[in-house]
């Protein structure tokens, strides 16, 4: 049976980036060493050529493969973002495997799978779709997680990653099943019929449901399915770490959205109370137990879960009861809002890492960053920016991510909400300008005056210049991000 032309058209996309990985694999073996840098910039063509074919076709809506795949603006908007955050880790990581003595073209091709996954995630109409790419995000992830196949600790990540992901990945394909008991079937437009009909105190359907959202908390790292970030973040490649921080939560957030509210939108009494009480327990936790981190990694797994926390504020107001469609809906935008801003500063702090050199090896320690600013005045300004932003200060791009989602909770009632989360910002402030307190107000140590280096490659300044104007310009001119964010999110009845 022959595939009609249309529906390859309407994934172009993915399979032009699924193209690239697989040319990749071939051309990897016979390729010389000194040349294969050129794959790593095919790659990045790629998502060029991908990106322009996808902001073309932003405003239609296009069903394929039976209606199991849809590509509307909110499936383009989160598809856009998952390309410039690949193309800044592929760039970020031709210097740095060099440094770290893992120069292998592979890794480029599992991160154009990855991307592959998610681009699948962010479209699906289908729950089997949407898992299918989950799970192809996830196994390139472990992957990549374990590259440096050397160090114990990373070996150690992929592993607990491998085991607590294949562990989620269970419970949601078994509340797919149950969905599908109660359905009859894993489309999400047959799903909310059958929830419609079937009312709001199905058993079937509240463990379906339960399940599904225990699955897709663990890819957000929502408490209290957190517990493997830390040591998969501080045991992965730096340039991996941020890669999982910045495209799979995106990814996992788009997905777990459309589910929500497309398919389970008839139960929002159910689910939108255990959304809200996950929030402040992700909340509290992450930004808590971020303040006695000395390791930068593990300081900012804790920072990227509380961040998750925040971005549940947004499903919160997305579900909540008795607010209008256009309270919901903001609620939708102020998550796309957040995790746009979001990434431009999480890629920026963890380039910093990244660059930072001390004896030969990253400057993950918070000991590393000491004196910085005597050093290295660029790289501690930088730095301070993006540690500013990240903890919501004006006139930064943090600020205005927080503000749209606090304004959000505000109209839709949640006031008490909207303070919980001020409050936790104030806390997050400390551990942020911990870091900044340390490059500008401590001596730099005779050792490290002697050894310290930046491994700064030009593309890992692309990179920072890239971030730098994303936290910028979206702190002072959010209007266009906005406005995007306003016209492709989920339509709300």
């Amino acid at each position: 049976m022959s595939i009609p032309l249309a529906d390859l058209a309407t994934i172009l996309p993915e399979l032009l980036v699924v193209f690239a990985a697989c040319l990749l694999f071939v051309l990897d073996p016979i390729m010389p060493q000194a040349k294969k840098d050129i794959l790593a910039w095919m790659c990045v063509g790629t998502l060029v050529v991908c990106f322009f074919v996808t902001a073309v076709g932003m405003g239609d809506k296009t069903f394929a493969f039976s209606d199991l795949v849809m590509v509307d603006s909110y499936a383009s908007f989160w598809k856009l973002l998952l390309y410039v955050v690949s193309g800044l880790t592929i760039l970020l990581s031709i210097g740095y495997l060099k440094e770290e003595r893992i120069d292998l073209a592979e890794f480029y091709g599992f991160i154009m799978l990855s991307l592959t996954g998610m681009m699948i995630m962010v479209s699906g109409s289908d729950l089997l779709v949407i898992y299918l790419g989950i799970e192809l995000m996830s196994i390139s992830l472990y992957i990549m997680a374990g590259f440096k196949r050397f160090e114990a600790k990373s070996i150690e990540a992929s592993a607990k990653y491998f085991i607590l992901g294949a562990f989620s990945s269970g419970l949601l394909l078994y509340g797919i099943s149950l969905t599908f008991g109660a359905a009859g079937s894993t489309r999400l437009i047959d799903i909310a019929a059958a929830v419609a009909e079937r009312g709001l105190n199905d058993p079937l359907v509240l463990i379906a449901l339960m399940l599904i959202i225990a699955g897709f908390a663990f890819k957000v790292a929502a408490v209290p399915f957190h517990m493997w970030t830390p040591d998969v973040y501080q045991g992965s490649p730096t340039t991996v770490t941020a890669f999982m921080a910045v495209a799979s939560k995106a990814a996992s957030f788009a997905a777990f959205l459309r589910v929500l509210l497309e398919g389970f939108g008839g139960v929002k009494p159910n689910w939108s109370g255990l959304i809200l009480g996950m929030c402040v327990l992700t909340l509290i936790l992450g930004n808590i137990v971020a303040i006695v981190q000395n390791n930068i990694k593990r300081m900012l797994a804790y920072s990227s879960i509380a961040h998750a926390g925040y971005a549940l504020i947004g499903v919160v107001v997305a579900g909540w009861m008795g607010t209008g469609a256009g309270v919901a809906s903001a609620g939708v935008t102020s998550i796309m809002l957040y995790l746009a801003i979001y990434s431009f500063m999480t890629i920026g702090a963890f380039a910093m890492v990244a660059i930072l050199r001390r004896g030969g090896l990253e400057g993950e320690e918070l000991d590393d960053f000491t004196g910085l600013a005597k050093r290295h005045k660029g790289a501690a300004f930088l730095m301070m920016l993006f540690m500013v932003s990240l903890a919501g200060i004006p006139p930064t791009a943090g600020f205005i991510g927080k503000f749209y989602l606090f304004m959000a909770a505000v109209n839709a009632g949640l006031t008490w909400l909207a303070v919980v989360g001020l409050v936790f910002a104030a806390v997050s402030a400390f551990y942020y300008l911990r870091v900044v307190m340390v490059m500008y107000m401590r001596e730099p140590s005779s050792e490290q005056e002697g050894e310290t280096r930046l491994a700064l490659s030009p593309t890992a300044t692309v990179v920072l210049a890239f971030a730098v104007a994303g936290v910028v310009v979206l702190g002072v001119y959010p209007g266009p991000l906005v406005s995007v964010a306003t016209s492709s999110a989920i339509p709300l009845p």
